[in-house]
């Protein structure tokens, strides 16, 4: 599967597959966010869904994929504090504000900051059409926020707070996408560093929220390892598929097409939570996605 990666790797055929990579990691990281914005606690959510992917990784990691190269340890540290950053940051935007407004907010500066960041590291530069699909997209997805915002009965007075670490959130993802990108570009094998990775950022969060979690009842604790366990497995497909996207082709396009996760949270929330979608969020669903073509199809 490695060699087969490398062998498409900055080719046509490469870049279809990243599209599809990154499509999938879009759908699947806004079923991910609603899980972690459910019922429960965003903190202890969180805590339960990392134990889960750790203990799916364990055995795979001493079993299945290499032993990571020496030279990796000190790239999976630096990977591991801007994950810490982007959780904590992530459970405090979710805490103070409402999902529909700070995820898109989140989202939508996201790929902004990605594309620069790819820019400077990878040196992938975007021409001016491209460039015109990320600010169609991002605009799309912050007059999604700005309209879910207006309609908003409750929680208005911690929203400003939720917004400013919303957008902070959102540079730390610009920031573990360029940085993981960089990590798994330099391992040897791609799902070694993703299953090791998934093994070490395990860690924080039920470390830090191990009372919380000991101190819950067998009622409590039942659906929310359920909900754990299936957060673990979409994280795996998620976080593994803009991965490989990164390793196979341009982290800033890959960066871009995951954002119309903001369109598949707003169709989880029609479908599944009983919202209205209406003609305005229909019109900003479509400029987002337009948003996206321009991208995939002037590059």
């Amino acid at each position: 599967m490695t060699q087969w990666i490398d062998s498409i790797t900055g080719t046509p055929e490469g870049a279809r597959v990243a599209t599809m990579l990154a499509l999938t990691a879009a759908i699947l990281h806004a079923v991910f966010g609603a899980l972690q914005k459910g019922r429960h606690d965003p903190w202890i959510s969180r805590a339960a869904i990392d134990l889960c992917y750790g203990l799916i990784a364990l055995p795979l990691a001493i079993f299945v994929v290499p032993f990571p190269e020496p030279f990796m340890w000190p790239v999976f540290g630096g990977a591991m504090l801007i994950h810490i950053a982007y959780k904590l940051s992530q459970a405090a935007t979710y805490q103070r504000g409402a999902y529909t407004v700070v995820y898109p907010v989140v989202r939508g500066t996201g790929p902004l900051f990605t594309v620069i960041a790819a820019g400077l590291v990878f040196h992938e530069h975007f021409n001016a059409v491209q460039w015109l699909g990320v600010l169609t997209l991002v605009s799309g997805i912050l007059g999604l926020a700005a309209f879910n915002w207006q309609r908003l009965t409750i929680g208005r007075d911690t929203l400003r707070p939720a917004l400013m670490w919303a957008v902070m959130t959102g540079m730390i993802v610009a920031a573990y996408t360029t940085y993981d990108a960089w990590g798994i570009r330099l391992s040897p094998d791609p799902f070694s560093f993703l299953i090791w990775f998934f093994l070490l950022d395990s860690l924080f969060m039920p470390i830090i929220l191990h009372r919380r979690l000991l101190s819950l009842s067998g009622a409590e604790a039942r659906p929310l390892m359920a909900r754990g366990a299936l957060g673990a497995v979409v994280a795996y497909a998620s976080f593994g598929s803009i991965m490989l996207a990164t390793r196979i082709d341009d982290v800033g396009r890959a960066a871009v097409l995951r954002e119309t996760s903001t369109v598949f949270a707003a169709l989880v929330g029609w479908l599944i939570l009983g919202e209205k979608v209406g003609p305005v969020r229909t019109l900003l669903m479509a400029a987002i996605a337009a948003g996206a073509v321009i991208v995939e199809f002037a590059s």
